[in-house]
């Protein structure tokens, strides 16, 4: 699959989503923002980046058992790339895996001398991001 850039990766979160991108040509993936539920739209912010960001296509976190399973979280991630795709319906949705992501961010920013109430600001930013590196490194995600 050619991939095409920018690309916006989502860390979806009952709380928080965690939004990272690419750089236009898809070189690395940056953390852009963390958009709290309780107090934005999720599903209509995401759209005022893609069309800010000119971007090209979404991963969306899946998140999986550690058996390769889809359980109630899986459930709610699939809803919301529905809504995403009503929304946004020319733009191809990916799903990529996201187990350990979190753990795998929060060990880079410990490493990077991030203290754990710091963390909470950019942690969901920083799973997206590993997200984001996941589908670049193998770019078989499933589309929706």
């Amino acid at each position: 699959m050619t991939q095409e850039h920018p690309v916006l990766a989502i860390d979806h979160g009952d709380a928080r989503i965690g939004i990272a991108a690419t750089d236009p040509i898809g070189i690395m993936a940056h953390p852009v923002e963390t958009i709290h539920v309780r107090s934005t739209d999720p599903i209509e912010r995401i759209a005022e980046l893609v069309q800010q960001r000119q971007v090209k296509q979404l991963v969306l976190g899946l998140p999986l058992r550690l058996d390769g399973s889809e359980g109630t979280a899986s459930i709610k991630v699939r809803k919301f790339g529905k809504k995403l795709k009503e929304r946004l319906p020319g733009l191809p949705l990916h799903f990529c895996d996201e187990t350990l992501t979190t753990v795998a961010a929060a060990a880079k920013l410990h490493q990077a001398g991030k203290n754990a109430k710091r963390q909470k600001a950019v942690i969901d930013q920083a799973a997206a991001v590993e997200i984001l590196n996941n589908w670049l490194g193998f770019s078989g995600g499933a589309e929706f």
